[in-house]
């Protein structure tokens, strides 16, 4: 198959995927991960970790009590010891979440065999997402009520985005440019946009997309429930049940924690050093339906699929396998299959699609990441994960959304769908290097 570069890289810049780490409730290794999402297992409970007693939201995907600090014990002797101490250190004294996105930099790193492949002035790094402390901040707020001295000393920098950045930078000692990419739930999508721009455009070897978990607090959380969102009529005793892409019943997603990140490679940098290369980045786009309701938009969706497409020079029936963003609202689901349908035509019923949230729920700003994980690791394995709780599927589902369990299919492109709050859009596109 011969593929065609996007315009934007006529220079034949190809970025390889050469990392890959996860931690969410069903799992935190590879895996791990692809064995429980194949056998159709939810990772949904009652919250745990986040006090919900005043919040119509009582249920979730909740990694508050992972143990960070004994899985940064696991990385010792595999880490060289000036950076194992650094994660160390960091982790023990920062905030949950920020702690949470080091070590999942750290193991992608490990993973990719990064370390000593790279000059740290040429690689870069883009933190997925925004408002990432917000259960830190809601913490230290109550704390100020009681003692205003015991808050956290260290808040009006733990607080912010960008610590997120500065920490997993020094903790792996990154010189290229680093930032956060804010974009509600394609966030993970706009920072791999941002880091294949750097290797492809900006002279970098190596990008990190590194995606934390959203520390919520119980004010989000219902604040959510209010607008309609998020599950919280029907399942709260039957939480497994709650996550429900494309079924009748869906009343809303369900908010849950995650965390991943990815390394990427400019091509022929990974070849020659010999690295493992799971995926190739072909194209990533992205734009908006001008619209600031988180009302999602089938034409912008159709809009956007098409002209990466075209970018990417793909004919639509070269897509095999559709990882859909599939949040389990009345709304968003119904539209995206719509969009679909219109872009892929006569094909839409030759695809693949499934929804990873229907087991772990909607990690939000970090679910692209975390699902691309999911994606890559199913089309190496050439085995798909089920979409589960499709109980009673809408009659206007027509398309194979995977209700009837994990099956086997060669994939050699794929296609990650994401869609936010504030009518941002950002679809990307892997290719399985095992199909040249």
């Amino acid at each position: 198959m011969t593929v065609r570069f996007p315009a934007a890289s006529r220079d034949g810049t190809r970025v390889a995927l050469t990392g890959m780490s996860v931690v969410t409730p069903l799992a935190d290794t590879l895996d791990g991960f692809h064995d429980a999402l194949v056998a159709g297992r939810s990772a949904i409970a009652r919250w745990r970790s986040i006090p919900v007693a005043r919040s119509y939201c009582k249920i979730g995907g909740d990694l508050g009590d992972y143990d960070v600090a004994a899985a940064v014990r696991c990385l010792e002797g595999l880490l060289d010891e000036q950076t194992w101490c650094r994660l160390r250190n960091f982790t023990a004294r920062l905030p949950w979440g920020t702690a949470m996105g080091m070590l999942c930099a750290a193991r992608a790193a490990l993973d990719a065999r990064w370390f000593g492949s790279t000059s740290a002035d040429r690689t870069a790094l883009a933190v997925a997402g925004h408002n990432l402390t917000s259960g830190h901040v809601y913490r230290n707020a109550r704390e100020f009520e009681t003692e205003p001295d015991f808050i956290d000393g260290l808040l009006s920098l733990s607080s912010l985005d960008t610590d997120h950045a500065g920490c997993v930078s020094e903790v792996l000692n990154l010189r290229g440019p680093i930032y956060t990419v804010g974009g509600a739930c394609a966030s993970g999508n706009h920072a791999l946009r941002m880091a294949v721009d750097e290797i492809r455009h900006h002279g970098m070897r190596a990008a990190f997309v590194v995606a934390p978990p959203v520390d919520f607090s119980p004010v989000d959380l219902h604040a959510m429930a209010l607008i309609g969102a998020v599950s919280h009529t029907s399942f709260n005793d039957t939480p497994a049940l709650a996550s429900r892409p494309f079924d009748r019943r869906r009343e809303g997603f369900v908010p849950a924690h995650g965390c991943g990140a990815l390394v990427l490679e400019e091509w022929e940098h990974a070849s020659s050093r010999g690295a493992r290369i799971y995926a190739e980045v072909v194209g990533v786009e992205a734009n908006a339906h001008a619209r600031r309701d988180p009302q999602p938009c089938a034409e912008a969706q159709t809009a956007l699929t098409r002209r990466l497409l075209d970018l990417c020079g793909l004919a639509p029936e070269q897509i095999d396998y559709i990882s859909a963003h599939a949040t389990s609202t009345p709304l968003g689901d119904i539209t995206e299959i719509r969009s679909i349908r219109e872009v892929f035509g006569a094909h839409a019923p030759r695809l693949k699609i499934n929804a990873t949230k229907s087991m772990i729920g909607h990690t939000t700003w970090s679910a692209p990441t975390v699902e691309i994980v999911a994606a890559v690791l199913q089309m190496r394995a050439g085995r798909l994960h089920p979409s589960i709780n499709i109980d009673d599927l809408d009659e206007e589902i027509d398309l194979d959304v995977c209700r009837g369990g994990a099956t086997n299919h060669a994939i050699g492109h794929l296609m990650k769908n994401s869609f936010g709050f504030g009518g941002t859009n950002c679809v990307a596109i892997l290719r399985n290097p095992e199909a040249e």
